[in-house]
């Protein structure tokens, strides 16, 4: 059963470059490799979806450039449908990035396009109204991000929210989120705890439902209703983590709108995630629902 996803959210450029430590402040240091890559939280969710197999929509905006161009092109190849992402005057967003030699990585996000994503327009709603789940991050107004979700309520559409980049949310958004996914970072600052447990107990107070990514650790889930998950994570030499959680959230949101259970779908989302570490880049690096299957396979 294929399942549709809305995405509402950021596309950016990604513009990468590759060193064996990322600079300090004040100190410049030499790179191997320069990389254009189309991403932003929303497009490489959207991306991550559409190849795990659920049929997309992206809502956003990017600029009436070259980068707006081609990111358009990458989301064609995937046959994400972009009757939503419109195109703006001006600039498109991009995300400086580098990545280090221990596949960590340092980013500077500019919204550009993306900043003019402050609520919806004409034909957003029914969109959104035609998903089984709509996708959130925090790259474009919180505006836009209330509205959105507030339409996913209306709607009757699950909800999902990666608070990154991480700030304090309002109760207008919160009240209709479904299912939050923060990394461990993000359920620190949000929840006031290092440690994920508690920071589960908090933010469960705040949402029906969480899953924290851990990193190498894996991920852990809670419900209201009292249930807890843990999924390890599958060792595997990373390259380049960039843009690993948003495949995991996109993995997983497909999983779960085909019916998976949610501790299958963290199993089918780790290992999406695992195949996406052990290449450069964002979007290009995200795999096919074949590649994940064969992955699985193997473990």
């Amino acid at each position: 059963m294929t399942t549709t996803v809305a995405v509402f959210g950021s596309c950016n450029m990604d513009l990468v470059a590759y060193a064996d430590t990322a600079p300090k402040r004040g100190e410049t240091v030499l790179g191997r490799e320069f990389h254009t890559v189309p991403g932003g939280k929303g497009a490489n969710q959207a991306l991550a979806a559409a190849k795990a197999g659920a049929a997309v929509r992206m809502i956003g905006a990017v600029g009436e450039d070259e980068f707006g161009s081609e990111i358009r092109r990458v989301l064609q190849e995937s046959d994400v449908d972009l009757a939503g992402l419109r195109s703006v005057p001006g600039r498109s967003g991009t995300a400086h990035i580098v990545v280090d030699d221990q596949g960590g990585n340092s980013i500077v996000v500019v919204p550009a396009a993306n900043g003019t994503v402050d609520g919806l327009v004409d034909g957003d709603e029914e969109l959104i109204a035609g998903s089984q789940s709509l996708l959130l991050q925090l790259e474009i107004p919180f505006s836009g991000v209330a509205a959105a979700a507030a339409a996913g309520r209306r709607n009757g559409v699950r909800v999902v929210l990666t608070p990154a980049p991480a700030a304090e949310l309002s109760e207008d958004v919160l009240s209709n989120v479904d299912l939050l996914v923060p990394n461990e970072h993000e359920a620190a600052i949000l929840a006031g705890h290092d440690d994920p447990d508690r920071a589960l107990a908090k933010l469960l107070k705040l949402v029906p439902e969480v899953v924290i990514t851990l990193g190498a650790r894996g991920s852990l889930y809670g419900n209201r209703d009292g249930a807890r998950v843990e999924v390890p994570s599958f060792p595997v030499e990373a390259v380049d983590t960039t843009a690993a959680g948003d495949t995991y959230v996109g993995v997983l949101s497909a999983a779960l709108g085909e019916g998976a259970d949610m501790p299958e779908a963290m199993r089918t989302a780790s290992a999406g995630s695992a195949v996406s570490v052990q290449r450069n880049g964002a979007s290009s690096s995200m795999p096919t629902r074949r590649e994940i299957a064969d992955f699985l396979a193997g473990r």
